[in-house]
């Protein structure tokens, strides 16, 4: 497996310059193609009207994101106009309801998506509804890269956070390339259950299919010493000088992780370097 076909995501480009940067190392690196979907957002809710408004102001807030979209796409033409990579651009509008529907469609057909932080100062709801709907709609893996860093596919240690879920597992065969091309892989568990299939060799099995592949693998069991499994993760992270993060998204429904929070968003929230994560 290879990623030959990487997309990203833009609605703002003064947020953006360092996903730009690492979609187009990532392109790079792997010579594949990079399609940047310029999204303008219609913030209106769909089949919502403004008490009073017209038909002139819903148009006017339409007009609004169409031109949002092309400024979007004429700024990120001129980025990519000197690179050697092969790239594509698309202006599209969508409703903030809808964006699941126009970036699934893509993202479908993408072997990466490469992000920024979903949140934070000046962050809309839009770019979470971008990255849930790669992972959920799209079934595609996203890298999720920290504001100021330019993601490298040599990292020299990449964590595999393990805690025998699907979501891991999925999250682990699409980080394949990855974690061929990294110096070492830190499979790391955290409180392994003391009657689960693993409970006598913590991660063994997944180490033994990752050598098989050529990866160079050893594994770390910690315990929860913290109050949340993020913070174990990023903790392990700083004390290992890791430059990646390899986990699976959304054990639980988004809707409770929006709510009660989870490991999905307090990583996506917290962590100091970039994130593969799959659904």
């Amino acid at each position: 497996m290879a990623y030959k076909t990487v997309l990203t995501i833009v609605t703002d480009v003064s947020q953006a310059h360092g996903q730009i940067d690492s979609a187009v190392a990532v392109a790079r690196a792997e010579d594949a193609h990079l399609e940047v979907l310029c999204l303008g957002v219609d913030r209106t809710q769909t089949g919502y009207y403004y008490a009073g408004a017209t038909a002139f102001v819903q148009q006017e807030v339409l007009d609004r994101a169409q031109e949002e979209a092309r400024e979007t796409e004429k700024a990120i033409n001129e980025r990519l106009s000197t690179e050697d990579i092969r790239w594509s651009t698309e202006a599209v509008v969508a409703q903030i309801g809808a964006i699941a529907t126009v970036v699934g469609l893509r993202a479908r057909f993408a072997d990466l998506v490469v992000m920024g932080h979903p949140y934070g100062e000046g962050r809309g709801q839009e770019l979470e509804a971008a990255v849930e709907a790669a992972l959920f709609e799209g079934q595609s893996p996203a890298l999720i890269v920290p504001d100021g860093q330019v993601v490298s596919l040599n990292a020299r240690r990449v964590v595999v956070a393990w805690n025998q879920s699907n979501e891991a597992m999925n999250a682990i065969r699409k980080a394949l390339p990855l974690l061929k091309s990294a110096q070492l892989v830190d499979i790391t568990v955290i409180d392994p259950p003391a009657h689960g299939p693993e409970r006598s060799d913590p991660g063994g099995q997944l180490s033994q299919w990752l050598a098989r592949h050529g990866v160079k693998v050893e594994v770390s069991v910690l315990a929860k010493t913290l109050p949340r499994i993020s913070d174990v993760i990023n903790r392990h992270v700083r004390d290992t000088s890791a430059q990646m993060v390899v986990m699976g998204a959304y054990g639980h429904s988004r809707f409770r992780e929006a709510i009660l929070g989870g490991a999905t968003r307090n990583m996506l929230e917290q962590a100091e370097v970039p994130i593969l994560m799959a659904h």
